[in-house]
Order: structure tokens, then sequence, then C-alpha cells
């Protein structure tokens, strides 16, 4: 492997724009040199430029992946619409992917590029940053030597604001998901149920949200997954709920203790140390955790850059991998095909299109 790494990004200005960041991340890793940013829109290829240090800036990335041949490229846009042309064309020009999350729109995107990464021999991680932060991580640790007991379920909401239901479930809980999967392994099975203004599921309820990430549905999502270690997860979330910016995160629920997580970093970290609300046993509050440090999401994007290239150089999978994207993703896909079939699912889905396309046909 090379001592030192070229790099370089791609973002679409207006539509996508560069995702959380996933270009600025770069500058305080020591062994890479960014060398260059593609933009289709102008004003936002020379800003974009100006905050990176590039040397260089292309109109078209494709020129700039067969000029610059970087050894890893971020794939920056929010809209998933140009995920798959982008994460493809820089794997078989030989380089590493740091994408923003969702990775793909559908499951049969998603499984191309995990195929496609193997059969380089390239690695592809997902912009999934909170798993990366140093509390989350820390996080794990705590529960891994029993600190709540026995895990028995984790209970994940979404922030449930003006897009609370399917779009709070693709934009905010491909984290929740992506975390959950991270302290509680593989699903096994799950179902959902999900309504819109308090009707079943129908058709018309299909729509595109507010940035091209697939359809949605729904106003109101309740889903219930099994997890092969034992697990419970469970995950909601409501339309234009009170106290919207305050819902988003989790709680994970042992035998002995309860930890909350608020946050997608979890900046907010409290433990209830009872197995059980009892006011008559006098004071029981809630204790933050004081111990773990707490950081924003953009350092989970450099921790995240630093791991994908430890990742290629170890030949392992990045943390937060193109596999791990995928299966959030079947989280959030098998919620819509439980509701539509009326039967819960098996993981991994065997239909690999969106449930929604089909639906509302």
């Amino acid at each position: 492997m090379n001592d030192t790494y070229r790099a370089a990004a791609i973002g679409r200005t207006g539509r996508g724009d560069y995702g959380h960041g996933l270009h600025t991340a770069y500058q305080e890793i020591e062994n890479v040199e960014f060398v260059a940013v593609a933009d289709e829109d102008e004003q936002g290829m020379v800003k974009a430029k100006e905050q990176t240090g590039a040397a260089s800036a292309y109109a078209d990335w494709r020129q700039m992946l067969e000029q610059e041949k970087p050894d890893i490229v971020s794939v920056c846009p929010r809209w998933t619409d140009c995920h798959l042309e982008m994460v493809t064309s820089c794997l078989e020009a030989g380089a590493h992917v740091y994408c923003e999350k969702p990775m793909t729109w559908n499951l049969s995107d998603g499984d191309a590029i995990v195929a496609l990464a193997k059969s380089t021999g390239r690695k592809v991680a997902v912009a999934h940053q909170g798993v990366y932060l140093p509390r989350v991580q820390g996080v794990r640790k705590l529960l891994e030597e029993g600190l709540i007991g026995q895990v028995q379920a984790i209970h994940a909401h979404g922030k449930q604001d003006r897009r609370g239901g399917g779009e709070d479930m693709i934009t905010l809980g491909t984290h929740l998901f992506n975390m959950m999967r991270f302290f509680a392994g593989d699903v096994q099975w799950m179902s959902a149920h999900v309504t819109e203004n308090g009707q079943e599921l129908h058709p018309d309820h299909v729509r595109e949200p507010s940035e091209p990430v697939g359809p949605v549905a729904g106003d109101c999502i309740n889903s219930y997954f099994a997890f092969s270690s034992g697990v419970s997860g469970f995950f909601d979330s409501r339309k234009d709920q009170a106290g919207s910016s305050q819902r988003y995160g989790m709680e994970i629920i042992g035998s002995e203790a309860t930890l909350s997580l608020r946050g997608g970093s979890g900046s907010e970290l409290m433990l209830y140390p009872h197995p059980v609300f009892r006011p008559a046993d006098g004071d029981q509050s809630w204790t933050p955790v004081t111990d773990l440090p707490d950081s924003g999401l953009g350092l989970g994007n450099q921790l995240a850059i630093r791991d994908l290239i430890d990742a290629a150089e170890s030949d392992r999978e990045p943390v937060s991998s193109a596999a791990a994207a995928v299966a959030a993703l079947e989280m959030i896909h098998g919620a819509y095909a439980s509701q539509i079939t009326g039967h819960r699912v098996e993981m991994p889905m065997t239909h690999r299109q969106h449930p929604l396309v089909e639906f509302a046909q």
C-alpha cells in the first residue's frame, strides 16, 4: 500500500451538495494528500476547492478519476440517484470510497456495490459517522462489560418533525438502524405497522421525499426487530411530534439498568441504574455518563477515513461498511414489505427492489 494516499471528492452543488462535509475531513490526516474536487456547478467547484485546499478542480468527475488516479474518493452528494454510478466508477478506477448515506435507494444497487468492491479488492465505507465516535465505541465496550446487565432491548426513535414517518426513517433512521446493528448484530426477522393519517397504507400514500433518496410512505411507523443475538429492537416515528428535536436517539434496556443516547453522536448519554421504575423507593434519578468523550459528527468523518485506510491495509471491512449500509436499508424496506404483505419479513430479504415501487403501480 502507499505511504501517502491521494484523495479526492465528488460533490454536486444544488443536487445533494457535499453531504455532511465529507470533502473537508482529510485535512488532519497526515498520510493523505488531498489532490482534487469535482463539481458540475462552477461556483460550487470553486468553493469546494478553497475549502479543501485541493490543487485541482474539475467540472467532470469522470475526468478527475482519469487524470488524478486517486487512491480514495469521497462520494459526497446526499441524493442517492448518482451513488451507484459514482461509486462503481471509483471502484473500477482502483479507488477506495467513502460514501454519503444512504448509500443506495434500493437493495439491488447496494448488492452491486458490495459485489464490485469484493471483486476489485477495494473498500467502501459509508458515512454513518456515529459508530466511529469514541463515545459510541465506549458505549459498546460498557455494554460488553455488563454495565446494564444483559442487553434485552433497544428502543430507537426518529426525530419526528415534519418528516416524521417514512422520510424520517430513511433520512435519519438509517443512522439509528446502523447503530442498532453495531450494538446488537444482525436482524433475523422484523415486522412493522405503517399508517398515513390513521389509515392503513395505500398506494396513493407513496410519495417522493424532500430530497431524492427513494420513495417513502406513511406518517406513523412502528417497527419490531428480532436480532439473532436475542435482543429485541423497536423503532417509532410519527409526524410533527412535540419536542421533536429532542426525540432522536435510543434507549438500550438491560436486565439491571438502562442507557439513553440522544442525538446522532450520543451527545446526551444518561444511565438509569435501576432495573425498574419504583417512585416509592425514593430518588431514582438518571445520572450522566461523564467518563466517555463527547465529540461532533465531523470527527466521525475523519475517523471513518482513517478506518477506511486501515481496512484497506489490513484487508478487512470498514466499521461502517457497504454491506452494513445494505443491512440498515433492509430494516427500512422491511417495514414497508411487512405492512404491504401483512407478514413478518425474514432477513436478508429475498426481494431486492424497493417494496413501494411495485406497491404504487
